[in-house]
């Protein structure tokens, strides 16, 4: 009897080691003992590493399509066209012309004589060849002094004397009361050629001048094409125009031209207030649209000591606009740097491609005569890799929004009633992976912060500015790698 029971004994005990094994094997390949977990253990690395190896290709697939669409739309622009389109071979000239005086600060002989001799030149030039056609030209020089308040880097009182404007209206020969108006500033910085801020602008506008100027067909509208010689000690000159000219009662609407940086495409970051008409109009006759209604919101919050003529039409006048500006190479605006070899004529073509094609939708636009009828209404804007710009009412973008929060909030109201325990394990998980989330956050901005800190007290701070991959390997590296860190910890200690 005691072999027997001895034997019964070993048996269910090897049955029952078994068994265990089996039925939970989520606590043998958390680290049990037992021999048969390791067999287990091949087939689920394999299964690992097959997924982030896929992982892997589909980021890898996703930047390489990325990479494509971007210089898709930085594609091969077809330059030196003929009369009545924009030609950017004769924008170039004016670009080199001017900027070869030199720096252009307000006050200057190259800003007041000699930059304001030649824009007076060409635009003859233009009058002239144009006398026969469908329109009228009318220049006027004017030279206003006036002051004026305004809330920027902590709030003071401008005040100028005789600062220089140089205004162009080009009209049907029957002449119009609704204008719109095209404006830019051909002074510059004290220590730099300003070829892009905002000498490529000017040039950019005398092409546009001389293409409409040559259409065969009267323009239902006017434009005011304004040269501006004093933006850059805060846009004193643009004021001087909308306060005190009399051109200035008839304008509906504006766009801005001006640099944060040198070539590149222009961006659209700034339009309103309201009127979304303006927004659908760039999106509907842009050739090569670039907007981002992102710029807008950081650009009005004032995280950015910097402003453009854009305020002033917007505050003084009571005039709706759209404000667009080249942004690459940050790194050489405002300094000696900025000349005009380094701006592409492919860069200049785009934006008078652009440029060209809206002024011609919006003044041949009914909205223009009457815009009060349409401007109620902000707009949420954003482009597609470069190559598409979305555009919808903010309105709508909230309906989304309620809609969205309205549908998580149902769904985890839903995984939260689960029967038995299913429903407070869900609620538990939820609240783990969100601290993981938020944590990995924090750990990443103090990791990027450290980083910062640490090459600010090398003497090296902004060195990155110019070497855009220095910048990503530099502080992407430090983020990414703390990310990766904290979710790795979470997964083996709380998922594990």
């Amino acid at each position: 009897m005691e072999s027997d029971t001895t034997v019964r004994r070993i048996k269910p005990f090897g049955t029952q080691h078994y068994v265990a094994q089996d039925s939970d094997g989520a606590r043998d390949r958390c680290g049990n003992n037992g021999y048969s977990a390791d067999p287990k253990r091949k087939p689920e690395v394999s299964l690992y590493l097959l997924r982030e190896a896929l992982a892997a290709s589909l980021v890898s697939v996703f930047i390489l399509v990325l990479w494509g669409l971007v210089h898709l739309s930085l594609q091969q622009l077809v330059i030196g066209k003929p009369t009545g389109e924009f030609n950017a071979v004769r924008a170039r000239l004016h670009l080199e012309q001017i900027t070869s005086v030199g720096p252009r600060p307000v006050g200057s002989q190259e800003n007041e004589v000699l930059t304001v001799g030649y824009l007076l030149e060409q635009i003859e030039k233009i009058r002239l060849e144009t006398a026969a056609g469908p329109h009228q030209l009318t220049v006027d020089v004017q030279r206003p002094t006036g002051s004026f308040s305004i809330d920027f880097l902590g709030g003071f009182t401008s005040f100028y004397d005789r600062v220089t404007n140089i205004a162009v209206r080009l009209e049907p020969k029957s002449g119009t009361q609704h204008l719109m108006l095209a404006n830019c500033h051909f002074d510059s910085v004290a220590n730099s050629p300003g070829a892009s801020d905002d000498a490529v602008s000017c040039a950019v506008m005398l092409e546009v001048l001389h293409s409409l100027a040559n259409q065969s067909s009267p323009l239902h509208h006017g434009v005011i094409f304004l040269f501006n010689g004093a933006e850059e000690n805060v846009l004193q000159a643009s004021h001087g125009f909308i306060t005190q000219h009399p051109w200035a009662k008839q304008v509906r609407a504006f766009i801005n031209l001006e640099a944060a940086g040198v070539g590149g495409k222009e961006v659209v970051f700034q339009t309103g207030p309201e009127n979304p008409w303006l927004v659908q109009a760039y999106v509907h006759a842009a050739k090569h649209p670039f907007a981002s209604v992102v710029g807008q919101e950081v650009f009005q919050s004032g995280i950015i000591p910097s402003d453009t003529d854009f305020r002033i039409y917007r505050d003084f006048g009571n005039i709706p606009g759209i404000d667009l500006a080249f942004i690459e190479n940050g790194f050489i605006y405002h300094t000696k740097y900025d000349t005009a070899n380094r701006i592409l004529t492919d860069s200049i073509q785009r934006a008078g491609d652009n440029i060209l094609a809206v002024l011609k939708y919006l003044v041949m636009s009914e909205k223009l005569a009457d815009s009060s009828e349409y401007r109620h209404g902000n707009m949420v804007f954003f482009d597609l890799l470069g190559v598409v710009v979305v555009a919808y009412p903010a309105r709508v973008g909230t309906i989304l929004n309620y809609m969205v929060a309205t549908a998580t909030f149902l769904y985890l109201a839903k995984k939260a009633s689960l029967p038995g325990n299913g429903g407070g394990r869900y609620v538990r998980d939820l609240a783990c992976a969100t601290g993981v989330a938020v944590l990995s956050w924090f750990v990443t901005l103090l990791s990027v912060l450290i980083v910062a800190l640490l090459v600010t007290l090398l003497g090296r701070s902004m060195f990155w500015y110019n070497h855009f991959y220095a910048s990503i390997c530099l502080y992407g590296a430090a983020a990414t790698g703390k990310m990766i860190l904290i979710h790795t910890l979470a997964k083996n200690l709380y998922y594990g």
